[in-house]
């Protein structure tokens, strides 16, 4: 299953555009840019993004996509579990 990544429009101004940029080239994923999504609190605190509805922050972008990519190996690993 493609994983889902989810960015808030209003959250980009903690760097998170250009790494919404970087994972959109990744055919694999499914990247989306919402208005909002419903984490205001989350949203003005620290960049943040949504991997399959669940929400995963950081203090930087560059910690971001390293929290980002370590959901998505863990979502694929349950999913190999899941087939085994």
């Amino acid at each position: 299953m493609r994983p889902i990544i989810e960015f808030c429009a209003s959250n980009l101004g903690h760097g998170t555009e250009q790494l919404m940029n970087k994972l959109e080239q990744n055919l694999e994923y499914d990247v989306m840019e919402y208005g909002c999504l419903n984490n205001c609190g989350q949203c003005y605190l620290s960049p943040f993004a949504m991997v399959n509805g669940e929400i995963i922050e950081a203090e930087s972008p560059l910690e971001l996509e390293a929290a980002i990519d370590a959901k998505i190996k863990e979502l694929e690993a349950w999913d190999n579990l899941e087939i085994d």
